[in-house]
């Protein structure tokens, strides 16, 4: 009991056991965050593009070295298992796939969708540069 409240504290993340549900839940709120900020990266550049070529030779420079590239990449995944996930829980806000062994599929799905469509991107991407 918290504060000498006979009212019980919530459950804290050290009380659950791990379940793949539980991290697909975590890794969602966290790539709703990286997106965010890759989205600020993606901003900068589109404005520096308006801004002249001194401005867009800058921002080109940082998001073409190994760092810009990595965080673009990691955008991308970000990107794709925040679509994924999102189609798991309009699949769940449809009544289906609540047992346990099917939303833990879900998250598998969801996971290795993210990573494939990423390295897809990436290669077309490539290819096409």
């Amino acid at each position: 009991m918290a504060n000498g409240s006979s009212r019980p504290l919530s459950p804290h993340l050290q009380v659950y056991r791990f379940q793949w549900t539980m991290a697909g839940s975590i890794t969602h709120r966290i790539t709703g965050v990286g997106l965010t900020i890759g989205t600020l990266l993606l901003t900068w550049w589109l404005v520096a593009a308006a801004i002249g070529p001194d401005a867009f030779a800058r921002a080109q420079k940082f998001i073409g070295s190994g760092l810009g590239l990595l965080l673009m990449f990691g955008w991308t995944w970000a990107l794709f298992y925040h679509l994924a996930n999102g189609i798991r829980h309009l699949v769940w806000d449809a009544g289906y796939g609540f047992e346990l062994p099917s939303a833990e599929r879900g998250a598998y799905i969801a996971a290795g969708a993210s990573l494939a469509l990423t390295v897809l991107v990436w290669i077309i991407g490539l290819v096409a540069w």
